[in-house]
């Protein structure tokens, strides 16, 4: 016999029962052994199914919470960075903090400006800047960014990278193993520019990511960067 004081619990509070799984599972399981082998027990069928589906919708949960502070993490990084390109007042101040603080900021290994122009030898101050700034001939972006495919690109390119095809990194090619390349539009009457973002992490970017935030962090880049060529 069940014990009194137990008894009146349950009765009591019958509702810690059934919010508790792991007791409602093993009060059917005794009730189908009691049943017999030749009894299918219906309502028991209808649970098992009711927490397999139960199971499925807690990891979907699971999954987009994660994914909504993942995207909001990501926000928010978007936007420090963006703050931080507002800060410097010379051009090569602001370069300078596209290579440091906004790199670190965005969790990059390689962080570099490429512009295109006629003359791709540059001043003393260009030079200084190599590690953040390339000067490239016309057209250049737009191979970059096709990688050797046919068709106009999209604004953001996600791919990974191999040993020896990180071109686009300078010194840092050799570790890079994904990238992302933001296509610019400096204006018209001007030659187009491209951002050059690459991670050691061969998994930070790729083709099936979304690119919506870096498309945003592009379109801020490229008003800036108007502003300081006018």
């Amino acid at each position: 016999m069940i014990d009194p004081d137990m008894r009146d619990r349950i009765l009591a509070e019958p509702e810690r029962i059934l919010d508790d799984r792991d007791l409602m599972a093993a009060l059917i399981a005794a009730n189908e052994r009691a049943l017999g082998s030749n009894i299918v027990d219906l309502r028991g069928i209808a649970m098992e199914r009711l927490e397999a589906r139960l199971d499925r919708l807690e990891d979907t949960h699971r999954t987009v919470v994660a994914a909504a502070y993942e995207n909001l993490a990501g926000t928010n990084q978007v936007h420090r960075a963006v703050l931080q390109l507002l800060e410097p007042g010379s051009f090569e101040s602001f370069l300078t903090h596209l290579g440091g603080e906004v790199a670190a900021t965005l969790k990059l290994d390689s962080l570099r400006l490429v512009l295109e122009t006629h003359d791709d030898t540059g001043t003393e101050a260009i030079k200084r800047l190599g590690s953040v700034l390339s000067l490239a001939r016309p057209g250049y972006v737009l191979a970059a960014m096709q990688g050797g495919r046919a068709g106009k690109p999209r604004p953001v390119v996600l791919r990974q990278v191999v040993p020896d095809t990180g071109e686009l990194h300078g010194e840092k090619a050799e570790y890079i193993r994904s990238e992302a390349l933001l296509r610019l539009d400096l204006g018209k009457g001007r030659l187009p520019g491209m951002l050059v973002m690459g991670s050691e992490d061969p998994h930070q970017f790729k083709a099936t990511h979304g690119s919506d935030l870096l498309a945003f962090f592009g379109q801020v880049f490229e008003r800036i960067m108007q502003r300081w060529l006018a």
